[in-house]
C-alpha cells in the first residue's frame, strides 16, 4: 500500500489493526507510482529502439537527416511527459501522533507545505461515502476545520486507512481517559 506507519525513530511499524503493542508515531502517504525508475529507463530505450527500426531502410541516404530531428523530439517528449509526472506526483502527507498533538503536513510539489494540527481527543475520521471529489472520501474533522487525507489513495486504500487511523485515534485517546 502506498502508505507506512513508523516510530518515532522512522523504523516500519505493524499498521494499528494488527496485534502489535508498538503504537505508531506517524503515518507516511504517497500517490502509488504504476512506473517505477527502472521501469521508465526500460521504457525510454524500448521507445528508442521501436522507433529507429525503420531507420535501417534509410541508412546511408540523405532522407535519414530529415527524420532524425523529428525522431529526437519524440523520444525527448515522452522522456518530458512521464518525468513532468513524476515530479507532480512528488505529493507526501505526513501525519504525526505525537504528544497532544496530532499534526497533519501535506508536502505538494512547488508549493509550500500545508500543515494542520488538533487535539487528538477531539479529532473524527470521517468517510464520506458520496458527496466528496473522490468515492469513499476521508477526512479529519478537529474543531471548525476539516481536512483530507489520502485522496489520491483507492477507495479500498482509503477505507482500511479509514479503520486503521479511527484504531489509532482511540490508542492515543486512551491514556488520556485513564
Amino acid at each position: 500500500m502506498p502508505y507506512r506507519w513508523t516510530d518515532a525513530e522512522g523504523h516500519a511499524v505493524p499498521s494499528p489493526a494488527s496485534d502489535s503493542t508498538t503504537a505508531a508515531d506517524q503515518l507516511h502517504l504517497w500517490p502509488y507510482r504504476s512506473l517505477p525508475r527502472k521501469g521508465f529507463v526500460f521504457f525510454i530505450v524500448a521507445t528508442v529502439a521501436m522507433i529507429s527500426l525503420p531507420l535501417f531502410a534509410v541508412l546511408g541516404r540523405v532522407e535519414l537527416w530529415w527524420l532524425l530531428p523529428f525522431i529526437a523530439l519524440a523520444v525527448a517528449g515522452v522522456w518530458w511527459a512521464i518525468s513532468h509526472s513524476y515530479r507532480t506526483g512528488e505529493v507526501l502527507e505526513v501525519l504525526s501522533f505525537r504528544g497532544p498533538e496530532l499534526h497533519l503536513i501535506r508536502h505538494d510539489p512547488g508549493k509550500r507545505p500545508r500543515d494542520w494540527e488538533a487535539n487528538p481527543h477531539w479529532v473524527r475520521v470521517e468517510m464520506h461515502a458520496s458527496g466528496g471529489p473522490v468515492p469513499d472520501y476521508l477526512t479529519l474533522r478537529g474543531g471548525t476545520r476539516e481536512v483530507e487525507i489520502g485522496a489520491f489513495l483507492t477507495p479500498e486504500e482509503r477505507r482500511q486507512l479509514h479503520r486503521e487511523l479511527q484504531l489509532r485515534l482511540d490508542q492515543a485517546r486512551a491514556p488520556a481517559a485513564s
